[in-house]
């Protein structure tokens, strides 16, 4: 969700942080130039079709996933039967929980004011992609019908912006640290079966939350090979390790973003080093889609 605060980090400088690098790689691959992707709030990456990217607009828009690519061509609209966009913030790809084909997981867990009390995760087989862009006047075509699932947190409600699929078929939160600590949380696998779930709280994430400087957490994604994790904020990229134990160590020094997406809202892995972040648009020009090594 946008941030109602007009961000000092417009013209921000870099800050004198102890342990911070800048991007090896920084590569504007294209626009998000369909008219219906204003706020392109979440990415993930397709296995089944090369190249492809799928986003969605958070608040304000219907349940519907966009397919897109590294050049920001419009690739097709999907509606998501069974499912609602109250506040859609992230999108990851994994294995279905039940089918061997791959699915999409949409979490619809924004909530700027913290008063849900309970927000909603979307499971859907990833629908077949097209290989040409899409005719402007062309109707969205409808996803198998979404598995929802209610969630709730044990402490209360939460503003969540952040989600990965964990190997183990298990979903991890990340709260946005507006009202506090960044806070993670699980909903396992097997409450995917259900139509209700209680997160479990996990752990206070070893970052401090700097409204100034925009470091508050928008996205999350796991590598292929899942082993590394990356949470981004509007300027900065975090990277941890994963132990065996669930635990999350830092995977060397945060990588500094700087101006290059203000609102910056989505990150996914492209391979196990190399990223794709998306963002919504700012004053009337389209997202950007960057590609990005650290």
């Amino acid at each position: 969700m946008r941030s109602t605060t007009l961000f000092a980090f417009l013209g921000l400088a870099q800050p004198a942080l102890a342990q911070q690098r800048t991007p090896s790689l920084v590569e504007r691959t294209g626009m998000l130039r369909s008219p219906p992707i204003a706020e392109s709030s979440g990415v993930a990456v397709s296995r089944r079709h090369a190249g492809v990217l799928w986003t969605h607009n958070d608040s304000g828009d219907g349940p519907m996933l966009y397919a897109t690519n590294l050049a920001g061509d419009d690739l097709g609209r999907y509606l998501v039967p069974g499912a609602a966009n109250y506040d859609w913030e992230d999108i990851a790809l994994a294995t279905c929980p039940a089918l061997p084909r791959d699915c999409l997981y949409i979490a619809d867990t924004g909530d700027n004011n913290q008063r849900r009390r309970n927000v909603t995760l979307y499971v859907v087989p990833e629908p077949a992609v097209l290989p040409q862009p899409a005719a402007n006047d062309e109707p969205a075509r409808a996803t198998a019908r979404a598995r929802a699932v209610r969630v709730r947190y044990p402490d209360g409600a939460h503003d969540v912006e952040a989600m990965w699929v964990e190997p183990d078929g298990s979903i991890q939160l990340v709260t946005k640290g507006t009202y506090g600590p960044m806070l993670r949380y699980l909903v396992p696998r097997a409450a995917l079966n259900r139509d209700t779930a209680t997160a479990e709280p996990l752990e206070r994430l070893p970052l401090v939350p700097q409204r100034a400087l925009g470091r508050l957490v928008t996205a999350a994604a796991i590598s292929p090979n899942g082993e590394r994790l990356v949470i981004r904020t509007y300027t900065e990229l975090f990277f941890f390790r994963r132990e065996k134990d669930r635990r999350l160590t830092n995977d060397g020094p945060s990588c500094w973003l700087s101006t290059l997406q203000p609102q910056g809202e989505g990150v996914a892995f492209l391979d196990d080093s190399t990223l794709v972040l998306t963002s919504e648009g700012v004053m009337g020009q389209a997202g950007p889609i960057h590609r990005v090594r650290c």
